[in-house]
């Protein structure tokens, strides 16, 4: 992957999915290519959710010094989008533009203002593009 790309919050989520193993070692393959290339992005809201979810319904809830090791080398080398207000002015005109969910939105606008030309989610329409951002669902088979 040569270029840089933007990962949602449930790429993450998925790497400590013991219940769907192809999608946690897919999502797992992703994360480390993201931190090996330096070429994959989050945002604060990545943080939030993955954080909101771990620490409070996995089945095993992450444990704080877990949560402060994980934000530590995984998620602080990849954060490159903080909330401002241009990000949400994006948000808004993509929101109203392509009838997204205003999360769905947020996310959109990191993307696009980190560069990205992948964004690698579920969420979204796999192929669907937003200008040059791209929807990739990377957890479709390849006949998919």
């Amino acid at each position: 992957m040569p270029d840089r790309f933007f990962l949602d919050t449930n790429i993450f989520l998925y790497s400590f999915d013991h219940y769907a193993p192809a999608k946690s070692l897919r999502a797992v393959e992703l994360i480390k290519m993201a931190l090996k290339t330096r070429k994959g992005f989050i945002s604060y809201q990545v943080v939030q959710e993955f954080f909101n979810v771990a620490l409070q319904r996995f089945p095993r809830r992450m444990k704080v010094e877990d949560a402060e090791h994980y934000f530590s080398t995984t998620f602080r080398p990849l954060l490159g989008i903080h909330s401002s207000s241009a990000l949400y002015m994006e948000a808004i005109h993509l929101q109203g533009r392509y009838r997204v969910s205003w999360y769905d939105a947020l996310i959109l606008a990191a993307a696009i203002e980190a560069e990205c030309h992948v964004l690698m989610t579920e969420d979204l329409q796999h192929g669907q593009r937003f200008g040059d951002l791209r929807i990739e669902n990377p957890f479709l088979t390849p006949a998919s």
